[in-house]
């Protein structure tokens, strides 16, 4: 199972932009590389493949920039993929060519069912749900005990 560098770069994009995109104003593609750490000018090729895909728009000017072209609860992890051109492949038989042992091979039927699965994932989560569940897990770490006594400890081992 492997997922390109320009699937995650192409999610992480779509997730920046969805967490700082207000009031319909457009994200410049250098503040998201940024903050992702991604080349500007491949994010720029992304956004391009992304807009053709659909799944945003493009302001011109100044303060131009990308927008979401749906509402953030309408676009799929799949969609992103498929707007890229990097589906989610699981394993070298599991390609369009398919599987030359695949009426041999004890394991074929499983790693179906599991690519089955993670393909349902895809299709059912969200950007929303990807920002959402970002937003809970760094709220948790901002006022976890367990993180305030590890941060603690960290600084009085600082003092010694």
């Amino acid at each position: 199972m492997k997922l390109s560098s320009t699937a995650r770069y192409g999610l992480r994009a779509m997730s920046d932009l969805c967490a700082h995109s207000h009031d319909s104003v457009p994200v410049c593609v250098s503040d998201i590389a940024l903050r992702q750490n991604i080349p500007v000018n491949y994010l720029e090729q992304l956004c391009r493949k992304l807009r053709a895909g659909g799944l945003l728009e493009s302001v011109r000017g100044a303060q131009g920039g990308y927008l979401l072209a749906k509402k953030a609860d309408e676009i799929s992890i799949a969609d992103i993929l498929q707007a890229i051109g990097e589906p989610f492949i699981f394993g070298s038989c599991q390609t369009e060519k398919g599987c030359e042992n695949a009426v041999t091979c004890p394991t074929f039927s499983l790693w179906r069912k599991v690519k089955g699965s993670v393909d349902e994932i895809l299709k059912t989560t969200t950007l929303a749900d990807i920002v959402d569940e970002r937003v809970t897990l760094l709220e948790s770490l901002n006022s976890s005990p367990e993180r305030e006594e590890a941060r603690e400890r960290a600084l009085r081992s600082r003092e010694v």
